[in-house]
């Protein structure tokens, strides 16, 4: 799973769309595999999330323009989350409640449809 945090000088930034670079961890079984800093330059937030193979996203304010493009590439978005990214992450590992947490609907069908195939 790979997780994005928009991060300025290992802060969350405080507005998404206005990120300039993203903090990127790779997570495997709750632990954090590796850690990159990605600066945007021209690419847009779109394309580096394409790019990136990102599943989910943390951040502080996000505008529903940002939520839509979020739901439409199936990235978990939560939101309302400050602090500095490391710290955030392991919160976010722990199980803590962080922010408010928004996940695809079509994923969630998806998922609900397997658990029915199952039993």
């Amino acid at each position: 799973m790979r997780v994005a945090l928009p991060t300025k000088e290992g802060q969350i930034f405080l507005q998404y769309d206005k990120a300039k670079e993203f903090t990127i961890y790779d997570v495997e079984i709750e632990l954090v595999k590796s850690k990159e800093i990605v600066v945007l330059k021209e690419m847009s937030i779109a394309d580096f999330l394409d790019i990136q193979h990102i599943n989910a996203v943390i951040c502080a304010d996000i505008r529903s323009a940002g939520k839509t493009l979020l739901r439409t590439k199936r990235i978990e978005v939560t939101y309302g989350v400050t602090g500095n990214a490391d710290d955030v992450m392991v919160r976010y590992l722990s199980g803590e409640a962080l922010g408010t947490v928004e996940e695809n609907a079509w994923l969630r069908m998806e998922l609900d449809e397997k658990i029915k195939e199952d039993i």
